[in-house]
């Protein structure tokens, strides 16, 4: 998959929640407020970028998300599988 198809999602998991996370907030919801200050007009493209990631692979989120973003960010260090973090991210980039 080309990183290039999904670029709000790949900035928030390489720059946000990547190895500097802490620079951002030390929690899921103080990040995305970061993310949101900074970057205001991508908050309907990253709310569409994961429906479409998540309508793509449906029957292989967990393995999709690896691939694409395990290098830099897993969603179970934070207490979430793959699917409910993405969930509690749209629902915060939608406040």
């Amino acid at each position: 998959m080309s990183p290039e198809r999904y670029p709000a999602m790949r900035r928030i998991f390489h720059v946000y929640f990547g190895q500097d996370f802490d620079l951002f907030g030390e929690t899921i919801a103080e990040i995305v407020a970061c993310y949101k200050t900074d970057s205001p007009h991508t908050h309907s493209s990253l709310i569409h970028e994961i429906n479409s990631f998540m309508d793509e692979h449906s029957t292989d989120l967990d393995a999709a998300f690896e691939t694409s973003y395990g290098s830099g960010f897993e969603p179970t260090l934070w207490g979430h599988t793959t699917e409910s973090f993405l969930n509690e991210l749209k629902r915060l980039m939608s406040e």
